[in-house]
């Protein structure tokens, strides 16, 4: 799978081939060390290349993100100006002030910037798109996916409170970590509380998720960032990544393979990567603020925005698709949406950035392009979203037993940058296709505080009521 580093798109997480406070007092907030020192980055110069436009060649179209004040009256004349200046409108969220469009015309950004309304605008990439705005194709790519370990799939059942242990929850060193098990004693969730699925789809057929998933609230966004609601657009395309978080957060307790940490929480599957791995600014635009528009209370966000490794704000081929990321999380959080992401699996100081040589990953990549404050990695740095490091089992050398955990050497770190960790390498969970299987990650432990999150907004609503009764 394309899960390794940055050089591979664009999900958090590696393949191995194979309680409510409890929980939450267990993923302990703090700055990674560092395992590994990283190249230093002094004396690096800026060439033209590092921040180099992009060049379409003759009639290819590119997809834009176009900044203006929020509020419909900008709206209007953004949109008005956006076909003037040859491009169509693909979705627009007056909330933010934000417009995406796609255009053929290579003089579109020039035409726009000259719009006084207009604030910035610049493209969600550096390769042309393989959709055209309005045929109804898909945006296509290969990844052959495997590792998967079946266990037996039991009683099918739905019973979502039962309380006695599903077949693979033993092999989860993971929930006893954070003292899941303790935390469900309390409460295992509420179906009340709504998750989002940031990532690349859900399969809505798994015996441990099917009942957990919202169909109503899900929706898929990997065609031009535009908000489509058929099963097919949200389902799971050729990779198992979205559905092993989806897993992790809220797998039942049915009797049938394992159990989530927040197991009666509902989810919603909000496919935001397409099937060549990637996630560009208009699918994470359209996933988060769909979230906020229907009510969600949490969003997991298990991937890093491409094709930059980076996004830096005085680079023109990136500042406005950075701008667009953070308004559209920003407003989220701003309606009460917690959004929980991944740190990445880069091993990489992210309070001491440096140079980068991956990016952009959707055409040639710049080697050693030189980092600095202003770039950011998104949405994990942008303020307001939890940033999750990753955990890993450590074992006495002799007898194999558990001895504590400690930073997966995979995880990136930083002090002031990471908010929380939690377990992260080798963890089991759901795939399609009715299967489990062990994969490892930031990936794999954003989800973990995104579930204890729902347990503890589970908690906070009934302390809420219940004073609110005791009052009346």
């Amino acid at each position: 799978m394309n899960l390794l580093h940055r050089s591979s798109p664009r999900r958090r997480a590696t393949m191995f081939p194979s309680a409510v406070l409890a929980a939450a007092c267990v993923l302990a907030a703090t700055a990674l060390p560092a395992a590994a020192s990283q190249s230093p980055g002094a004396g690096v110069d800026v060439d033209a290349a590092a921040v180099r436009a992009v060049a379409l060649p003759d009639g290819a179209s590119m997809n834009y993100v176009v900044n203006a004040e929020p509020g419909a009256g900008p709206q209007a004349d953004v949109t008005a100006a956006i076909v003037e200046a040859g491009g169509v409108v693909l979705s627009e969220y007056p909330e933010i002030g934000v417009t995406t469009a796609q255009s053929a015309d290579a003089a579109f950004i020039a035409k726009l910037t000259a719009v006084p309304v207009v604030q910035s605008a610049g493209p969600t990439r550096t390769a042309p798109v393989d959709t055209i705005a309005g045929s109804g194709g898909g945006e296509n790519g290969s990844r052959g996916d495997g590792g998967t370990t079946a266990i037996p799939e039991g009683d099918q059942s739905d019973f979502r409170t039962e309380t006695v242990a599903d077949p693979a929850e033993a092999p989860q060193w993971d929930m006893v970590s954070i003292h899941a098990d303790v935390a469900h004693e309390l409460s295992g969730g509420s179906p009340d509380v709504i998750v989002g699925v940031l990532d690349s789809g859900v399969d809505p057929t798994h015996p441990d998720l099917e009942t957990q998933i919202d169909h109503e609230r899900s929706v898929g966004c990997t065609v031009n960032g535009v908000p489509d609601q058929d099963i097919a657009a949200w389902s799971p395309s050729n990779s198992p990544h979205g559905t092993h978080v989806a897993g992790t957060i809220a797998a039942a307790r049915n009797g049938v393979g394992i159990v989530g940490v927040a197991p009666d929480t509902t989810i919603a599957s909000v496919k935001v990567v397409d099937d060549s791995g990637r996630i560009y600014p208009e699918y994470a635009i359209c996933g988060i603020v769909w979230a906020a528009q229907h009510d969600f209370d949490v969003t997991n966000n298990s991937y890093y925005v491409d094709p930059w490794a980076f996004w830096c704000d005085d680079q023109d081929a990136q500042a406005a698709a950075l701008e667009a990321v953070r308004r559209a999380f920003t407003w989220a959080t701003e309606q009460g949406v917690l959004s929980v992401a991944a740190a990445g699996n880069e091993n990489i100081d992210l309070a001491n950035k440096t140079t980068e040589s991956t990016s952009p990953n959707d055409g040639e990549p710049i080697v050693d392009r030189p980092l600095h404050e202003g770039c950011w990695d998104i949405p994990t740095e942008i303020p307001g979203v939890v940033t999750v490091g990753s955990l890993e089992q450590t074992r006495d050398p002799n007898t194999k037993d558990p001895t504590g955990v400690v930073r997966s050497g995979f995880s990136n770190y930083g002090e002031g940058k990471i908010d929380v960790v939690a377990p992260g390498s080798n963890i089991l969970s759901t795939m399609p296709g009715g299967q489990y299987a062990a994969q490892s990650g930031t990936s794999m432990a954003s989800p973990h505080v995104a579930g204890v999150a729902a347990l503890l907004k589970e908690h906070t609503r009934t302390r809420v009521q219940s004073r609110s009764e005791a009052r009346s």
